[in-house]
């Protein structure tokens, strides 16, 4: 099996060759699937997501659907320094966002802290790939691993239907998950093996 740099080099390749139209389509399908949540979403809901940036899968459209079903929205906001764990703000509207750290897109609102991702229901994780197993491979830099390790919540990697894998290399930190979300398939209950 390839190694990690190896393989988000290709997912990364595969990823700018998709088109507008492809990554709208996908946003689309990913809102629609909401409605089949493995996780009851309404006002008494914590869902913590994050705003795509490239060619990731997602849309603004996803939170507001989020916040359409009442659920209170976390995003993330990357902290200065070396990779840390994320702070969290609550999302509020499209308006309320600006480019932060990376020109990442973050919400302007007050921080929350590194331990309100504690309080989530359901954490919708950014990935490259994941794998039928839970292993999730990421960007490289541990943000979300170190954000998420030891949390109650359903954890939900969001991917590109090609990007669900029968396999994928983890290290010990890396935190799994347990439901994949791709356009084409929905929600998947992924198998950690035993």
């Amino acid at each position: 099996m390839a190694g990690k740099d190896e393989l988000r080099a290709g997912f990364a390749a595969r990823r700018a060759a998709l088109t507008l139209e492809d990554r709208d389509r996908a946003a689309t399908r990913l809102v629609t699937h909401l409605a089949s949540s493995p996780v009851l979403l309404d006002d008494t809901v914590t869902a913590a997501a994050y705003v795509p940036v490239g060619a990731e899968p997602g849309s603004v459209a996803f939170l507001d659907a989020l916040r359409g079903h009442s659920c209170t929205v976390l995003l993330p906001v990357v902290p200065p320094g070396p990779p840390a764990p994320l702070d969290w703000v609550r999302y509020d509207a499209r308006d309320s966002l600006a480019r932060g750290r990376f020109g990442l897109l973050e919400p302007t609102g007050p921080r929350l802290g590194v331990d309100a991702i504690s309080d989530a229901d359901v954490v919708f994780v950014p990935a490259l790939a994941v794998a039928r197993t839970g292993a999730r491979l990421g960007r490289g830099a541990g943000y979300y691993d170190r954000s998420i390790a030891g949390i109650r919540a359903t954890l939900v990697g969001i991917v590109y239907d090609h990007e669900l894998l029968d396999d994928l290399p983890a290290d010990a930190y890396d935190v799994p998950m347990e439901w994949v979300l791709t356009p084409g398939g929905g929600f998947t209950r992924l198998s950690p093996p035993t």
